[in-house]
């Protein structure tokens, strides 16, 4: 073999990527009416590495404005518009938009539009899309914040 030819994988070789295939049942959770989720990919498909939520919201649903200790958020705008207050910033970001939002800093969303919001939501690390779970469940979502590290600091936006 010529030194410049990469050589081939040894099947027993640990791979440096993996797959992760969505579940395909449905999945989706209702949050409240006017509001679902779908837990995309779980933290205990990525070793705890991060988890992939997508959320679609009718007009008015959101969040109220709260920090999280542990994970950073990393939104994507698949479908409508979305209302974003980022500490000191308030700004609209539409569909096709990216937005990263740092742990310990206070954050909101809303869907202000009359049309549906769909977004998908990364946080780094995993773990917190089982709130959401839990609040769908009925938990109180103030005893599931403070269980999962999040403080809710303002009103909805």
């Amino acid at each position: 073999m010529k030194e410049n030819q990469a050589k081939a994988a040894s099947p027993n070789r640990k791979s440096d990527t993996h797959t992760i295939i969505p579940r395909q049942n449905g999945g989706w959770f209702e949050s409240r009416p006017g509001e679902k989720f779908r837990i995309c990919t779980s933290a205990a498909q990525t070793n705890g590495a991060y988890s992939v939520v997508e959320i679609v919201a009718e007009h008015g649903y959101g969040t109220p404005v709260h920090i999280h200790e542990r994970e950073d958020e990393h939104f994507v705008v698949v479908e409508g518009t979305v209302s974003m207050v980022n500490g000191n910033q308030a700004f609209e970001a539409t569909a096709g938009a990216a937005v990263s939002l740092r742990k310990g800093i206070p954050h909101a969303w809303c869907n202000r539009s009359h049309s549906p919001l769909r977004l998908v939501i990364t946080n780094v690390p995993g773990g917190i899309e089982e709130s959401l779970r839990l609040s769908a469940n009925g938990v109180d979502v103030r005893a599931v914040a403070e269980q999962f590290a999040v403080r809710v600091v303002g009103p909805m936006i």
